[in-house]
């Protein structure tokens, strides 16, 4: 008795242990290039405000108009769920949540622009924006009125702009570091990416700005846009956007995707650009292929429909926006871009709706999969991490509370972060 019975097997040991050095070279890989969700905070959305139009009260302006756009077009929970065909059951607080929103943290991410949005200056004029932005996200993080992703996008890596983008870039990091330092929710995005050797050109820059402020090697990540046929499809026929994260030796945060440049591109005519053309959902999907499992996270673009004039006209571009969210979201597309402070409003609307809908069936779901106690659905490992997933994304965008997801699952959130396979939350 206690006595552990033996069995009989045919291989040697020597079997096991030259499998295991033969693929020990792949555990590595798999180790270095899917390291899995890095644990911290994804924003909802990612919100471009030109270098010369930003301002210490760039984010409390836009979370004024937003509300001002509410109460002007929806002022109530019944009038925003009758536009957008929110379920009565959580038109309330729904309206209550994104009102909440909007007065405490209407940004999420905030970059600012020194491509597209910004645009060709003098050179003075572009270093004088560059140096104010750093100073005023420095102070911004200093007196704790900062977004908690700040930023900015620079010129691109192709030839006509290559040197401007890196003089703005060292000019805008050298006045955070001469501020006080890099702050810890430091965004970059490094836009109109064609071929890896642009990104491994961006990394090469970020090695030479740490060794020379002693700053620890990998401290400075950065986004890749992609906005051009080339990053999703090389002239070899090879995924090139794959190539592109792993150019980027771990410092690539996120891929954007650029729906205007993506759509024109591909010849997409001007009336039908948009983030739901068939061309969009084939660059997406790969995108989403490549970086599955890298840490790397996703964003979709934006609709350029602004929600502004008569009352008619704003209900009309706010459903198509909340529809684009709602449909981005039920594609595991987690992020966007908002281009107009009334965007806001329906941002967090579907987003809200989207993870409160859900709540009580994916958190059932869990907590039948933690007791093992059955239910109507038979859920595995890969469900229970994106049930957590979904239930973490809840929580961090304000949209679900901690005690009512401990509640529904009797799980805290250490517990959810080990079910989803993340790091303990560091943001």
């Amino acid at each position: 008795m206690g006595q552990q019975e033996s069995v009989a097997t045919s291989l040697a040991d020597t079997v096991r242990e030259g499998i295991g050095a033969a693929l020990a070279q792949v555990d590595a890989d798999l180790a270095r290039r899917y390291p899995g969700d890095p644990g911290t905070r994804q924003p909802v959305h990612t919100v471009y405000v030109p270098g010369d139009v930003f301002t210490a009260g760039t984010l409390r302006s836009w979370g004024d108009q937003a509300l001002a756009a509410l109460d002007a077009h929806a002022p109530d929970a019944g009038a925003l769920a009758a536009v957008l065909g929110i379920p009565d059951a959580l038109a309330a607080d729904v309206h209550d949540r994104v009102r909440a929103k909007l007065t405490r943290e209407p940004v999420e991410d905030l970059r600012i622009d020194f491509e597209d949005g910004y645009g060709p200056r003098p050179d003075a004029e572009e270093d004088e924006a560059a140096a104010r932005a750093a100073a005023l996200v420095a102070a911004a993080y200093r007196e704790g009125t900062a977004a908690p992703y700040m930023g900015i996008r620079m010129k691109c890596m192709e030839a006509a702009v290559r040197d401007r983008g890196i003089r703005t870039l060292d000019i805008f990091l050298t006045g955070l570091m001469a501020a006080g330092g890099l702050p810890g929710g430091l965004v970059l995005t490094l836009p109109k990416v064609t071929y890896a050797e642009q990104v491994t050109a961006m990394v090469r820059l970020l090695e030479a700005f740490e060794k020379t402020h002693g700053l620890e090697a990998g401290r400075i990540g950065f986004e890749i846009q992609i906005e051009t046929t080339q990053s999703i499809l090389g002239a070899d026929g090879r995924a090139t956007v794959a190539r592109m994260i792993e150019a980027a030796e771990g410092r690539a945060t996120s891929l954007h995707y650029g729906t205007f440049d993506y759509s024109a591109s591909c010849g997409v005519s001007a009336a039908h650009q948009s983030l739901d053309h068939p061309v969009a959902d084939h660059a997406k999907a790969v995108m989403q292929v490549a970086a599955a499992g890298t840490g790397v996270r996703l964003s979709d673009g934006s609709t350029n429909v602004l929600p502004v004039g008569p009352t008619e006209q704003v209900h009309a571009a706010w459903r198509l926006h909340h529809g684009l969210v709602r449909r981005s979201l039920a594609r595991a597309y987690y992020q966007g871009w908002d281009m107009h402070p009334a965007h806001l409003p329906t941002r967090y609307a579907a987003v809200y709706a989207f993870y409160r809908e859900g709540l009580e069936r994916a958190a059932a779901r869990l907590a039948a999969y933690v007791a093992k106690s059955g239910g109507d659905v038979m859920d595995e490992p890969a469900t229970a991490k994106a049930l957590s997933g979904y239930l973490l994304r809840g929580l961090d965008c304000g949209a679900v509370d901690t005690a009512e997801v401990a509640r529904l699952t009797g799980l805290t959130r250490a517990d959810l972060d080990a079910l989803a396979g993340r790091p303990a939350a560091t943001a």
